[in-house]
């Protein structure tokens, strides 16, 4: 059997690792080891890691790398301890391979250790373009760590080519995000309610700002601009989902919990999870925010979105998708015409362009082929463009 890997830290990236981790370990001839650690053992981030035990998903082992602190240098040491348990825990375990996803800092220092340990990593989403947030160097960083890469664009694709990998180790695979949206059964309007504890008598946005992490000390200004235009909107209820555990994000969640203290018409969660997120994304009116599931899953459900700042600049984008400045009266201007008739029409139109939703089984067809015929091996050639 193959030992393979499989790293999670956040709860997003969870709901959309969860599917390949199903498919895998229906497989015989593969060894399935799920490891968890930062937000997901954090009482202040919800300890996630019990959502994934509730699916029925064996957890291998959870590592603490997590300060409770989100400075610059507090970041910088997480990554230090992520990559000394990692580093043991490697070592114990010897995987033939580690599938990542993502842009953190806490995969960066995971596949960094990988990489000393001569551990193949496979990695989605690479060659996507996030230029408002730390998440863009990181991203292009695992790349190159990277063996197998998985994009949900073409576009994408060509860009992990781009940077140096071959073309034979780069597939388009889609959003798996589209996937879940297609294949996870989602709520009933009054079991949401049931499940929120929170009516949803009236129209209501989902509401989800992380830090710009590109920006010193400007995330407390612009999420103080989107609490200001809300206000403007006292008929729609708000959903707030929280930061995570990045520079400034405990700002950001403390603000959200003064507000819903102070607004009836609001509620806070730190993880609504994968069933309960979907499904409020199924009944909201718009999303509201800087979270790539405004861009990635939103206009599978034909809603709008109101994306904030430069955090998202550079993702291929919907139609659906409105763009503005972290300003108040911005933000409050695109609400409106998210809201509006026309802008409505224009969404429920919109095509998707992350794929069909048929991810997961070409991760697992392509890791196969890979692992099982022993094709993998770290000695890579960067791959020149101007040279095919």
């Amino acid at each position: 059997m193959k030992k393979i890997s499989i790293l999670t830290a956040t709860r997003a990236e969870y709901g959309l690792l969860k599917p390949i981790i199903e498919k895998l370990n229906i497989l015989k001839e593969f060894d399935v080891r799920v490891v968890v650690t930062g937000a997901h053992l954090s009482p202040e981030f919800g300890l996630t890691y019990k959502e994934i035990e509730q699916d029925g998903i064996v957890i291998d082992e959870k590592i603490e790398m997590l300060l409770s602190s989100d400075t610059p240098s507090s970041i910088s040491k997480s990554m230090g301890l992520a990559m000394v348990g990692f580093a043991d825990y490697f070592e114990r375990l010897k995987p033939d391979l580690l599938i990542v996803l993502g842009d953190r800092y806490e995969t960066l220092a995971v596949c960094i250790a990988a990489m000393n340990q001569r551990i193949p990593i496979a990695h989605l989403y690479g060659g996507e373009k996030t230029e408002g947030a730390t998440d863009e160097s990181i991203r292009h960083a695992i790349t190159k760590l990277s063996y197998l890469h998985f994009t949900s664009t073409e576009e994408y694709r060509e860009r992990v080519i781009q940077l140096g990998e071959h073309p034979d180790r780069v597939f388009c695979v889609g959003a798996i995000g589209i996937e879940n949206i297609l294949n996870v059964e989602l709520m009933k309007k009054y079991e949401l309610e049931h499940a929120l504890n929170f009516k949803l008598d009236k129209p209501y946005a989902i509401v989800t700002f992380h830090p710009t992490t590109l920006e010193n000390n400007r995330s407390e200004e612009q999420f103080e601009s989107l609490l200001e235009a809300c206000k403007s909107f006292k008929n729609m209820s708000l959903i707030f989902t929280k930061a995570n555990a990045d520079t400034d994000g405990r700002i950001i969640n403390k603000m959200i919990d003064d507000y819903v203290n102070e607004n009836d018409h609001a509620v806070a969660f730190t993880s609504l999870g994968l069933t309960r997120y979907l499904s409020a994304l199924r009944f909201c009116n718009l999303v509201i925010g800087n979270s790539s599931s405004g861009l990635i899953e939103a206009p599978s459900f034909k809603i709008p979105t109101v994306n904030i700042g430069d955090r998202q600049k550079g993702r291929l984008q919907a139609t659906s998708i409105i763009n503005c400045k972290p300003e108040a009266k911005e933000i409050e201007k695109s609400i409106r015409l998210a809201l509006s008739e026309n802008f409505r029409r224009i969404a429920a139109e919109t095509v998707n362009p992350y794929g069909d939703g048929n991810t997961s089984d070409q991760v697992v067809l392509n890791i196969g082929e890979f692992l099982l015929n022993e094709k993998i091996t770290l000695q890579k050639k960067f791959y020149d463009c101007e040279m095919k």
